[in-house]
């Protein structure tokens, strides 16, 4: 090399090096101006409070730290399982609210740990199951810690307005529909926000189908056993490869979990092997039951695209709107995912762009103004908006995918919608006509050794933009059965749950079945050498999006506590019920209905071979097994869509 190129090459070196370190050193400069702002107007205390059966439970509170003697201010708790640090009276959250307008409207903000979780006394015990009728003071659940620790707060922490309340996303959302219950006087507000309320339908299972990337990458960290106080968590698996599908089809029968990873440490995992089916253990464990004597306002908040908790929202609002008639109930689901409306703008999802910032609008038009009107004594107070104090939101406040809209309901699901069957035909076709013929049917080979994936996204963890995503990927597969619509001329909006409602076999004693519903968009012509290039993003190129799609363990058809094997070959109702949808099919475009057996590695493999126990399912009962879906005249399989009128 020439001196002159040596001189070029170190050149180009140190410009390099400087710009990278340029950019750290600005990147470390920029502040964290909500972080600051906490870290100047709010004072920190950590203190143990009592409950009634004198467990105490770590606390720490965030108040504003401002002169005034007469200035009072509201509560906002939020319980959690996942550590209320940084503990320490010198370590501050970033975050203490929703969004940065609560702590700039001022509350006095508590985190607690729940009993047994990080530094609070205690035993903990996963959705702890609640007690109706406490007889004594050692009888309690989460209703009564969130009971005894607002009297405490109310009674001890200076200058709160005698207004609690309370909020949280996932499981603390759970903790916070828990505190609703038999509610504390002072308890003025509630929203949980996308809340487990029954495990077996939510998070680990799908009606009965169990969550496999979800339920092992959770347990291994969470699950282990905390004997004391703790500040620190459980580190999280280290996986060998960020290719998800291949590990856990290489782990093999679930079975081997304990037997590779787990090693018998994990007391809820075994928990789990040991009840497969809905029996009582996951029955005490369903909080909707429960839901009642709720006197706060409760906004229920959750996310179309939540592939966590989709089922809690929606069946936490009905639950509270059917047992408590005169409850301020409302319920609020956007376009997002898990949580997604606490930490962005919420503009787009994977490959769906919802064209403004849908987080935002919901945070300053629904949120805020939920809180600041059920929790200030006078609209004069700092932080509170002109007119607040008689705020109410919609029964309903909901976002129409699709069309990329909020609309606003006086109840969910709008009751003047009407519902339309699709039924499966020849050539994957698609018709609002009963089929007249006597025998007709399409079968497809069902291999648990290839199953089909729910995502073509390469992670171990679940991934959370598969809901949005283009689905010709399991089109193109054989062991997916495809039914299109012909092409729509006017708009369809779909509002309510949709029904599926199969006629099957199969040659074996058991099988999933998952029902997608797909928005298939027309394809646009582009110039030719545009064509040659595949993008990430194929809005324009006929796209077939997933806009709803769920799963049934096929041996829970009739019930899910007490499971029964197909006869092989004889044809069966399989009725599954998906999720709530807003949605709207836009002239031009296509339903598409997907019908496979088999969605991997989100819900793990049926051994098909039937077994009291797929927990304790070998190697040689995963067999192939050929399944069929009928559509003729005796066995019509079908969709049933809730249609609005437009």
């Amino acid at each position: 090399m020439t001196s002159q190129r040596v001189f070029f090459a170190f050149a180009l070196l140190a410009t390099t090096l400087f710009h990278c370190c340029t950019a750290q050193a600005q990147a470390q400069a920029v502040p964290d101006e909500r972080a600051e702002f906490i870290r100047a107007n709010y004072r920190k205390s950590e203190v143990k409070i009592p409950m009634r059966d004198g467990v105490e439970l770590f606390t720490s509170i965030y108040e504003p730290n401002d002169i005034d003697p007469n200035q009072t201010y509201p509560i906002l708790l939020s319980r959690t399982p996942y550590s209320v640090g940084p503990y320490g009276l010198s370590q501050y959250k970033g975050r203490l609210g929703p969004s940065p307008e609560f702590e700039k409207n001022r509350y006095i903000f508590v985190f607690q740990d729940v009993r047994g979780r990080y530094m609070s006394g205690g035993h903990f015990v996963n959705m702890r199951p609640h007690v109706a009728s406490k007889k004594n003071n050692e009888q309690i659940d989460e209703s009564s810690d969130t009971y005894d620790t607002i009297d405490w707060l109310v009674k001890n922490t200076k200058r709160n307005n005698g207004r609690v309340g309370q909020w949280g996303i996932s499981y603390p959302g759970f903790y916070s529909s828990a505190g609703a219950i038999d509610s504390h006087p002072a308890l003025a507000a509630v929203s949980p926000q996308a809340p487990i309320a029954d495990w077996f339908f939510d998070d680990f299972h799908r009606n009965g189908a169990f969550v496999l990337p979800m339920g092992f990458n959770f347990f291994y960290s969470f699950g282990r056993s905390r004997p004391d106080p703790t500040t620190e968590g459980n580190p999280s698996f280290a996986f060998p490869s960020k290719d998800g599908y291949q590990f856990f089809l290489d782990l093999g029968p679930l079975r081997n979990v304990d037997e590779k990873y787990f090693k018998e440490e994990i007391a809820f995992w075994n928990d789990l092997e040991a009840h497969p089916n809905y029996d009582s253990f996951w029955q005490e464990r369903n909080l909707l039951p429960h839901l009642k004597n709720i006197n706060a306002a409760v906004l229920t908040v959750g996310g179309w695209y939540d592939t966590e908790d989709l089922y809690g929202p929606l069946k936490t609002y009905a639950a509270i709107e059917a047992q408590n008639p005169n409850a301020n109930n409302y319920l609020v689901m956007g376009p997002w995912s898990h949580g997604q409306w606490a930490s962005d703008e919420g503009r787009k999802l994977g490959q769906a762009d919802f064209g403004f910032a849908t987080s935002n609008w919901y945070n300053q038009n629904i949120l805020i103004p939920f809180f600041e009107s059920k929790l200030r004594n006078d609209p004069s107070q700092t932080g509170t908006k002109k007119g607040l104090s008689n705020f109410s939101p919609p029964e309903a406040t909901v976002f129409e995918t699709g069309a990329n809209r909020w609309r606003q309901f006086d109840e969910w699901p709008p009751a003047r919608t009407k519902k339309q069957s699709w039924f499966l035909e020849d050539a994957g076709r698609l018709s609002n006509k009963k089929p007249l013929t006597d025998d007709a049917s399409d079968s497809f080979l069902s291999d648990p050794n290839k199953p089909v994936p729910y995502t073509t996204e390469i992670t171990t963890n679940w991934a959370k933009e598969y809901v949005t995503e283009d689905q010709r990927f399991a089109s193109w597969r054989p062991d997916v059965l495809v039914y299109r619509s012909e092409v729509l001329r006017e708009p369809m909006t779909v509002a309510g749950p949709i029904v599926a409602k199969l006629w099957v076999s199969t040659d074996q004693g058991d099988a999933d079945w998952i029902v997608k519903i797909i928005d298939e968009e027309p394809v646009q012509a582009a110039d030719a050498s545009r064509n040659r290039t595949a993008t990430k993003d194929s809005r324009g190129n006929g796209r077939h999006e997933l806009v709803r799609a769920s799963v049934i363990r096929g041996r829970f058809r009739e019930s899910f506590s007490t499971p029964k094997p197909f006869d092989p070959n004889v044809p069966t109702m399989v009725e599954l019920e998906l999720s709530d949808i807003l949605h709207t099919f836009q002239p031009g475009h296509r339903l598409m209905i997907h019908v496979q057996s088999s969605w991997f590695p989100f819900i793990d493999r049926n051994p098909q071979k039937y077994v009291p126990n797929i927990f304790d399912a070998e190697e040689k009962d995963f067999v192939r097994a050929t399944h069929r879906l009928f559509r003729n005249r005796q066995h019509a399989s079908s969709i049933e869509l809730p249609i609005l009128p437009q």
